[in-house]
């Protein structure tokens, strides 16, 4: 009888074979994830680069850094730049202070709280259009507005909220947004929480707003620091309110940089203006997002 000796296969040929396996399936995501994000990026730099204007053929031609220039030093860039910053540092402060408060009262017991909780998060699934058309029309409508009516009621002159505080009426809307996903977040962090500790605090005679300071609200950093990064990264880009309500108005009150790079290239035609926008926002939003990873990483890793 002859022995039959079987020849396994190397361990480093296997090892190669599976990596080359998992690189074909990974191949086709990776490639529409670069086609995706590497051409429009492309376009846009190149676009900025250029005079182009659609409602003029004769503004054509290599343009080099012009359109940087003019939108670095027009009042309007900084002007949405302030208003960029206020908006997104007004909803923070309202989504994650309402928020937090929000979610140590939804914590406790009380009847109802089931339906308290589902009516609290319910605007987080309406879509901002509908969102800033429903404050629009409903609400904040000067003449049959909700809130024109209960000034009446006691006697006092409705208020045109959308021409004399347009930034802050804005402002309102988007945190009337985000205030049920802060809720939802910090709910869940303060759940988490150990109820022996509060226990053991309320036994040495901590007060309600001991406990809260010294307990639950070191508890909520984390949570607080991954709140505060994810609403950051979306509201750079709000738009679709500030379109539905105000469109950047009066005059630019309430223009955020997003919105800028709107007119600019849609309503003004200027894709070369446009895309520099584009860039410089991009440039922002980037800045933005490397610090507050880095700040939520250490955050985590205490």
């Amino acid at each position: 009888m002859q022995a039959v000796v079987e020849h396994s296969p190397a361990p480093g040929a296997s090892a190669r074979k599976g990596k080359g396996a998992g690189f074909l399936l990974l191949f086709p995501a990776v490639l529409i994830l670069l086609v995706w994000s590497l051409v429009p990026l492309g376009m846009t730099l190149w676009y900025s680069l250029l005079n182009y204007n659609l409602v003029d053929p004769t503004l054509h031609g290599f343009a080099g850094f012009s359109n940087y220039w003019y939108l670095l030093t027009d009042p309007d860039f900084l002007h949405s730049l302030l208003n960029t910053f206020i908006l997104v540092a007004g909803v923070l402060v309202i989504s994650v202070g309402g928020g937090t408060l929000l979610a140590v009262l939804y914590d406790q017991e009380f009847f109802g709280r089931g339906i308290a909780r589902v009516l609290v998060i319910s605007p987080f699934f309406i879509m901002p259009t509908v969102s800033a058309l429903l404050w629009k029309n409903l609400m904040l409508h000067p003449i049959y507005g909700v809130y024109s009516a209960m000034m009446r009621a006691v006697g006092l002159t409705p208020i045109d909220w959308l021409a004399q505080f347009p930034l802050l009426t804005v402002m309102m809307i988007v945190a009337w947004e985000w205030l049920p996903f802060a809720v939802l977040i910090l709910l869940t962090a303060v759940q988490s929480l150990d109820s022996e500790q509060k226990e053991a605090a309320r036994m040495d005679g901590a007060g309600p707003i001991a406990q809260f300071r010294h307990i639950i609200l070191p508890h909520l950093g984390r949570a607080i620091s991954v709140v505060v990064m994810i609403e950051t990264i979306y509201l750079l880009t709000i738009f679709a309110e500030i379109s539905v309500t105000t469109a950047g108005g009066p005059g630019v009150a309430s223009t955020n940089l997003a919105y800028l790079i709107y007119s600019r290239a849609l309503l003004q035609f200027d894709v070369g203006g446009g895309s520099a926008g584009g860039v410089v926002a991009i440039i922002i939003a980037n800045i933005v997002a490397v610090f507050l990873v880095r700040s939520v990483a250490r955050n985590l890793e205490v």
